[in-house]
Parts: C-alpha cells; sequence; structure tokens
C-alpha cells in the first residue's frame, strides 16, 4: 500500500521557502531519530541548491531518546559525510541538550563573531517531527504551537533567540510522492502522516515485521512472551487476546491491537527503537532505483511503440493517395 499525504498549505508552504531562502544563511532540518532517511525531506536538499546557493545544513536528530543510540550514532556518521552538513542527536525534553544548537549554528560562522552581524537560520522538517517544540526550547517561551497531531504549523514566522541567531519557522512539509514504499510505511508508523491517512492494520503488520527481525528481545519483554510466534500476524493476534482487544464472540479486533501496538511504538514503551538503519537504506535506494530504470525502459519501450505505430498510420496514409 503506498501511503502519501500532500495537503495544499505544504504546496504553498514550499514556495514561500523559496522566496526567503535568499536571505537564509543556513537552514535546520530535523529530522526524526528513529527514521533520518525516511524523515528528510528530498526537496530540502533540493531548496538548499537553490538557484546555486550551496547553503550550509544542520540536520537535528530529534526524539533521539526514542531510537536506537548504537544506530543513531552510525546516522550522525552517515549524515556528515554530505558537504557542508553537520548532525546533531537532540531530545527536547531535556532543555541543556537542546541549547547546544546555538553555539554550533554561530561555529560555522566565525566571522559574525566580529562584525556581529545576525545569522538567519530557517528550520524546516517533516510534521510531528518535534520541530515546534525545539523551538519553545530555544526561545525559553511558547512560541510554536505543540499537537501530538501533524501539521500543526500552517504558517512562517520569525523569531530572534538571541546569541546573533535570527531563526525562520516554516510549517512542516512532506513532499508529493513518497518513492519508498517501505519509507511511507516508516513515516506512518512514527506519526508523520495524519492518522486517517492510514490504514493503522497494515502499518501495525509493516511495523511487528520489522521489530520481529531487529527488536524480538524488546517485543518479547514488552509483551511477555517467552518466544515469539512465527508470523506478524500470529503476533498481532497474540498481543491482541493477551490485552483483550477482542470483538464479540471473542475474535481479535485487529484494528485495536494494532492501534495499540502503533501507539505504544511512537511513546516509546516498547523500547527505544530505530526503524531503519544506513546499511537497510542503501538497500532501499538500489531496490529503488531498479524500480525507476524498469519504469523508464517501459516509457521508452512505450514511445518507441507509439512512433512506430505513427509511422506506420503515416505510410498507409500515402499509399492511399498513390
Amino acid at each position: 500500500m503506498a501511503i502519501n499525504w500532500y495537503p495544499g498549505h505544504m504546496h504553498k508552504a514550499r514556495k514561500q521557502m523559496e522566496e526567503v531562502l535568499p536571505n537564509v544563511d543556513l537552514i535546520i532540518e530535523v529530522l526524526d531519530a528513529r527514521i533520518p532517511f525516511s524523515s528528510e525531506n528530498p526537496m530540502i536538499n533540493r531548496l538548499r541548491q537553490y538557484k546555486g546557493m550551496n547553503k550550509p545544513c544542520i540536520k537535528v536528530l530529534s526524539k533521539s531518546d526514542l531510537a536506537d543510540p548504537e544506530v543513531t550514532q552510525l546516522w550522525v556518521e552517515s549524515l556528515e559525510k554530505e558537504q557542508g552538513v553537520k548532525a546533531l542527536p537532540l531530545t527536547t525534553d531535556q532543555p541543556s541538550q537542546a541549547m547546544k544548537l546555538l553555539p554550533l549554528c554561530r561555529s560555522l560562522f566565525p566571522e559574525r563573531e566580529q562584525n556581529k552581524k545576525p545569522i538567519h537560520t530557517m528550520i524546516m522538517g517533516i510534521p510531528n517531527v518535534g520541530k515546534s517544540t525545539l523551538i519553545n526550547t530555544l526561545a525559553g517561551r511558547i512560541i510554536a504551537k505543540v499537537g501530538n497531531e501533524p501539521a500543526v504549523t500552517k504558517r512562517q514566522q520569525r523569531i530572534d533567540l538571541g546569541n546573533g541567531v535570527i531563526l525562520s519557522d516554516t510549517p512542516g512539509i512532506l513532499w508529493p510522492k513518497i518513492d519508498i514504499e517501505d519509507s511511507g510505511y516508516r513515516l506512518a508508523t512514527t506519526g508523520a502522516i495524519r492518522d486517517t491517512a492510514m490504514d493503522y492494520d497494515d502499518v501495525a503488520f509493516f511495523a511487528v515485521e520489522y521489530l520481529m527481525q531487529a527488536y524480538p528481545e524488546l517485543l518479547k519483554a514488552r509483551y511477555q512472551f517467552d518466544a515469539l510466534p512465527e508470523a506478524p500476524m500470529q503476533l498481532l493476534e497474540q498481543i491482541g487476546r493477551n490485552r483483550g482487544c477482542l470483538r464479540g464472540g471473542g475474535g481479535v479486533d485487529l484494528n485495536k491491537v494494532s492501534t495499540l501496538v502503533i501507539k505504544e511504538l511512537r511513546a516509546g514503551t516498547i523500547g527505544r527503537i530505530s526503524m531503519e538503519t544506513p546499511i537497510l537504506v542503501e538497500q532501499d535506494k538500489l531496490a529503488l532505483e531498479r524500480i525507476l530504470a524498469e519504469k523508464e525502459e517501459k516509457k521508452a519501450a512505450r514511445k518507441k511503440a507509439f512512433k512506430e505505430k505513427r509511422r506506420q498510420q503515416a505510410a498507409a496514409k500515402a499509399s492511399r493517395r498513390e
């Protein structure tokens, strides 16, 4: 099942970002530490290079307290291989940790310490990634609206954080088409896609199948299994029976248990979990390249067949004239 969610205000926000970018020194992209690749908006990388500007970028790994710390470190090393990128894992429930962002911003522009010019930054990120909470922490007051549902922020605003840093806040934006299907599921699993745009049963099946391979011990500990069932559906059904997620007649209510598992995963109740690793993502990229190559081949074949048909029609028309 392909999961895509791109309401109209996101398109409008992207156009506004393009207008503001020439006056921005630094981009701060907030990623979900559990899914750094899937929460990395490809449009933001294009915006960084907009009209050859090559804007430096700090990639904040938000919610790192919910992610596997070893995997998070692998992501920091992977992200910092990109030119002009610094990576900073943060958990917004520790304000002193979040404040590390401001000196990191200033360190990228040492000349501003002398000329006292402010550093103009723009903060971006997908919905429900913790961007508004981070802004409020940095500002020391409630500025950005915070909510558990994605797409709470709908407009841009400029905030003077002091310490020579001015921040432009932007609405959370996704992108029109999520090419890697598993990335769509990961976004849905962690709460970046509005629940009404997804099927809880499908998302829970995807999440449980991954967790059974990557974090079996956490599943056994949380749901009190001596050994895990062999299949994801069997696991969901057993959790449903153990937790009383039943329909009339005693059957398991799959939607109810799926909702329970997803909410516990999002809250970190199951444990510190990363839903993707750099190696797994490289495999996804290779698979995507094959899919896109096949699509291009089919497109070229259709184009060739269309041209041949037009040539034959033209030849037949010329023959009738003779």
